[in-house]
């Protein structure tokens, strides 16, 4: 069952999927909101920052990186996030690497999701209702469904967990492609590509997903 849709802005281009995940809960999360309520909340959220100013953003780009920026401060952990996607290689690292990697990790993701905000081309999101109170108290997950111009429906699953009594992103699956286990690999292959030097990779650190494999999908769970 739709526990909600929220009408949303006319844009263009699917790779931003991954964008409007992390996008929709851009408020502080706290503890006593049910995380499904919190991405419905900022979903709505969301539509009233952009209604309106889409073209605005476009031409200030470094407006947008800000706003992002400082919205993502209270609600992604990214210090987690690093440390997944470096996966083996985390424990070798120093901690000037390992605090460097998170930095650069999120700049780069800030600036293509600030990119995508104002270019993807959907019609709708939906919230899901999830009566499943999940495996731990501590870890939650949220279904979305989001649904481009042409009909077609790409399902977002976040993954969060508490910390420090809120509520913090730690992954999502867009369209079955787990995205978190997607830089992991990503962050391997570059270590193999780069003799396994850490900051040659933390230099050169430019994470993708292509479009088309967004679109056909995977089942990385």
């Amino acid at each position: 069952m739709i526990a909600k849709q929220i009408q949303c802005l006319r844009a263009s281009r699917l790779g931003a999927l991954l964008l409007i995940g992390l996008w929709c809960v851009t408020l502080t999360a706290q503890a006593q909101q049910a995380p499904q309520q919190l991405i419905e909340d900022n979903v709505a959220a969301l539509m009233q920052k952009l209604e309106g100013r889409k073209d605005y953003y476009a031409a200030h780009e470094d407006e947008l990186e800000s706003l992002v920026d400082e919205s993502l401060d209270d609600v992604a952990d990214f210090r987690y996030i690093g440390a997944s996607v470096m996966g083996r290689y985390f424990r070798n690292a120093t901690p000037e690497q390992r605090s460097r990697f998170v930095e650069t990790f999120r700049d780069t993701l800030i600036e293509t999701y600030a990119r995508g905000l104002v270019t993807f081309d959907y019609r709708e999101i939906r919230v899901l209702d999830d009566d499943d109170a999940g495996r731990y108290e501590d870890q939650a997950s949220v279904d979305m469904e989001v649904v481009s111009t042409n009909g077609e429906v790409y399902p977002v699953v976040y993954t969060l967990h508490q910390r420090d009594g809120e509520w913090r992103v730690i992954n999502v699956i867009v369209n079955g492609i787990n995205l978190g286990l997607t830089f992991r690999n990503q962050f391997d292959q570059a270590m193999r590509d780069n003799n396994r030097d850490i900051d040659a990779v933390i230099d050169g650190w430019a994470p993708e997903v292509a479009t088309d494999e967004l679109e056909q999908g995977g089942s990385d769970q």
